[in-house]
């Protein structure tokens, strides 16, 4: 969330990050609320500076036996309370107004990010060569099928479209990407484990910016405590500060978790339908940082980095992009996409979103530090990424590593994980 000081002072700097971002969203309205609000203020504690400054004389006027003037001015006193009250009654509305905006106001993109839509993201970072095939590759879902390791006509049976069963060796594999995953990072990368709820209340959810703005990408619970799953482990894990003021010497924190994920896809529909793509729940392990303001993009570089560490051990070929403006999420203000190779497509798709956030979600969700006892409390910086998204690359692994007899080969860093298995197959 945006300052409301910022906005006032940076107007024009807004403006302009709502048009770079390709948003319909203006500040007319702010501006208007916003003059008002000051002047209520102003006129507002003249007013309570004039009852300050006249209750002692009423009480020396009923002291003096002048009770006919002590009484006129306590009826002007009287009409005085009620302007006041009716000043904050007014201010109290346009404070909603006002917060109802710059909540919904996305982050400012940091100055070196690509100004554009999607076509403007640019590439980075190439790593691996895709492979040649000798024959035509299959698409992960007839790979997955054909090894009677996916089944997603039960899952729609059981539960809905965009849902799927993992069996038999598809199972295992799944289970031993999330703990290769974990491993790595928290043996190698210095992330402590955390296992975090998958149910959250709104204020969380408000706190990394999925609401108010995103509710209907939400899967919300049907009572009444406003609880809902989680999209992402983002949401619980950076949360878990909350409210909270820092010791500065604890910076950075750094956490990865594993959980299942929940999506409603909402405006989706016809994208990504055929296959594991784009499904209501998946499986992701999660990367969270919360860091010091002047440390958070070096450790933005660091987070993608070792993001990449997955993709790289497990030889699969992939790109690194700069999100451009029009192209970031909403809480971002610089978003690194990893996209990995699916032969089937002959494309790169995103396997890993890896964002600063600045102090954005902070702000909403009150996360603060002292840089030393006493100090005055300033707002961390959060970032967050997938390290990896496993779904997605559980089908990578199918695509990449299939063979020509239906097979599929399993990467060199998986092995142990799976007893020694070299191939699933039929």
């Amino acid at each position: 969330m945006l300052a409301v000081d910022y906005i006032r002072t940076n107007l024009d700097t807004v403006k302009q990050m709502l048009a770079d971002r390709r948003s319909s969203l203006t500040l007319d309205e702010f501006a208007e609320l916003d003059v008002t609000r000051r002047r209520l203020i102003t006129e507002s504690e003249a007013l309570k500076a004039l009852m300050n400054r006249i209750s002692p004389e009423i009480g020396a006027l009923m002291k003096s036996g002048q009770k006919a003037e002590a009484e006129s001015k306590r009826a002007e006193m009287r009409e005085v309370k009620t302007k006041i009250e009716a000043y904050e009654t007014e201010l109290a509305d346009i404070e909603t107004r006002l917060r109802d905006i710059t909540t919904g106001l996305p982050n400012v993109p940091h100055a070196d990010v690509p100004v554009g839509d999607e076509s403007a993201n640019a590439e980075i970072v190439r790593w691996g060569e895709p492979r040649v095939f000798d024959f035509e590759p299959k698409d992960h879902l007839d790979i997955g099928v054909g090894l009677g390791i996916l089944d997603q006509e039960r899952a729609v049976k059981i539960a809905a479209s965009r849902f799927s069963f993992l069996t038999g060796a598809g199972a295992k594999l799944e289970r031993a990407l999330i703990n290769f995953m974990l491993d790595v990072h928290t043996g190698e990368h210095g992330y402590t484990e955390i296992q975090p709820p998958v149910i959250v209340n709104g204020a969380a959810l408000f706190g990394t910016g999925q609401l108010p703005k995103f509710e209907e990408d939400l899967f919300k619970l049907t009572d009444e405590r406003n609880l809902y799953l989680i999209p992402t482990a983002e949401v619980p894990v950076t949360n878990y500060y909350s409210g909270e003021i820092l010791d500065g010497a604890q910076l950075p924190l750094r956490f990865t978790a594993y959980t299942p994920c929940f999506r409603s896809e909402a405006g989706s529909y016809g994208r990504d339908t055929r296959g594991m793509i784009r499904q209501h729940q998946f499986d992701k392990v999660e990367l969270v940082k919360l860091t010091k303001p002047e440390e958070s993009y070096d450790e933005l570089d660091k987070l993608a980095a070792n993001a990449e560490t997955i993709l790289q051990r497990l030889e699969l070929p992939y790109r690194k992009i700069v999100l451009a403006t029009g192209d970031m999420g909403f809480s971002a203000a610089k978003t690194y996409d990893l996209e990995v190779w699916l032969p089937s497509q002959k494309t790169y798709r995103e396997i890993s979103s890896c964002s600063n956030c600045e102090a954005f979600q902070a702000r909403r969700a009150n996360i603060r530090f002292r840089r030393e006892p006493g100090a005055k409390p300033e707002f961390v910086h959060t970032l967050n990424g997938s390290g990896l998204a496993v779904g997605r690359t559980w089908l990578a692994i199918l695509e990449n590593y299939q063979q020509a007899d239906g097979s599929v080969e399993i990467p060199k860093a998986l092995r142990s994980y799976l007893g020694g298995m070299e191939k699933i197959s039929a």
